[in-house]
């Protein structure tokens, strides 16, 4: 993942996260800044999934943006 380009689109960014995954709120997107580990560890806790699965969403998600 390259950071990088996570961190030059972060707010282009956390519009496309709000829309994947509704129940993230601003707060969440404070503590993830851009960090997939947290993205995933968010989604795990905000809709139970298992950590393999959100890790594999939030990495899904990065590399759709072109930032994996």
């Amino acid at each position: 993942m390259n950071v990088d380009q996570v961190k030059g689109h972060w707010h282009e960014l956390k519009g496309k996260i709000k829309q994947r995954w509704a129940k993230i709120t601003d707060d969440d997107l404070l503590l993830i800044e851009g960090n997939a580990e947290e993205l995933a560890g968010i989604v795990q806790k905000r809709y139970g999934v298992a950590k393999d699965d959100a890790r594999k969403q939030a990495e899904d998600f990065f590399r759709s943006c072109g930032c994996g």
